[in-house]
């Protein structure tokens, strides 16, 4: 494992659209522990617009930013991202990646593959695993166990003609739905507690609703309904577990910027100790493994009418 040289290590971002502009940039500029490096992005006038805004450095040149950093995050759609992130690493950058890692499995492996072979520390930026509330309840549930069923619903309007969000416009998730949005966060819940996926299967709902059962090396079944369409008034996110001490629900949280600021601790902590982070790389491509099986499952049952 590569160690940082330096006080502060310098760290680099790829991407400019909101997600970038609101979490990633605002974070990376924020903490007192690193030196905000750079940014690119395919847009470069976009580019030079969010380096200028955090005090940094525009690049045009993608390998130009990995010479000049010691790790580079990513705020990119998932399938520009994986190529990305195994060129970053053969170029000795550590990574911070964004969920999903990819939308197909062999290309989530490839990079997993090209990040562990580089020898460099990656956290997949699985925003329930950072935020203090969530993070602390997954730990106290997994150390408890005894579990039987996790469920959740995921009830994003995301979609809904009446949504106002910076978001809705974004290509890959209009492509892709909630069960490739949010259900990494929903995974990365679950697996820590009730142990890796055996078995999935999955029905398409209305627009992009997708019903999961998954089974679980532990013995225990999760049962999700993830979608990005549902009306305002009836959106939620609920995760709950049942088990020997009856039924628990994951608290609230506060958004991302702060959940971003303890990935990149993680990071941190992962290159100067050596161990992989549990939400590394491989946890990142094993989600994906889960979710294009549920895709595949939905797609060959068939659409159900709107």
């Amino acid at each position: 494992m590569t160690n940082l040289p330096g006080p502060k290590p310098r760290i680099g971002l790829l991407g400019t659209g909101p997600w970038a502009g609101r979490t990633h940039a605002p974070a990376l500029a924020a903490h007192p522990g690193v030196e905000f490096a750079g940014v690119w992005g395919r847009r470069p006038e976009a580019a030079a617009a969010l380096a200028a805004a955090h005090g940094t450095t525009a690049y045009e040149d993608v390998d130009a930013l990995f010479a000049a950093c010691d790790a580079v995050a990513f705020a990119l759609p998932p399938d520009v991202q994986a190529p990305l992130a195994a060129r970053a690493a053969a170029a000795g950058c550590h990574v911070l990646l964004d969920k999903p890692v990819a939308t197909d499995a062999a290309p989530a492996r490839k990079t997993a593959d090209a990040v562990t072979a580089a020898g460099v520390a990656s956290v997949v930026f699985c925003t329930l695993r950072f935020a203090e509330p969530t993070a602390r309840w997954i730990e106290e549930q997994t150390a408890a166990g005894g579990w039987f069923l996790g469920e959740a619903h995921w009830l994003g309007a995301l979609f809904s003609p009446e949504a106002d969000s910076p978001y809705a416009a974004s290509p890959w998730r209009r492509e892709k739905g909630g069960l490739w949005d949010v259900g990494p966060h929903v995974l990365s819940v679950y697996l820590p507690i009730l142990g890796d996926v055996t078995s999935v299967t999955c029905a398409a709902g209305r627009a992009d609703t997708r019903h999961l059962v998954l089974r679980h090396a532990s013995g225990a079944s999760t049962t999700m309904t993830l979608t990005l369409s549902a009306p305002p008034a009836a959106s939620e996110a609920a995760l709950s577990l049942y088990g020997e001490g009856g039924r628990v629900t994951m608290p609230d949280w506060n958004g991302a910027l702060d959940a971003f600021g303890n990935a990149v601790d993680a990071l941190l902590e992962s290159i100067r100790t050596g161990r992989p982070h549990p939400c590394d790389i491989r946890f990142g491509a094993r989600l994906t493994e889960i979710l294009a099986e549920a895709e595949s499952q939905a797609e060959a049952a068939g659409q159900p009418e709107a």
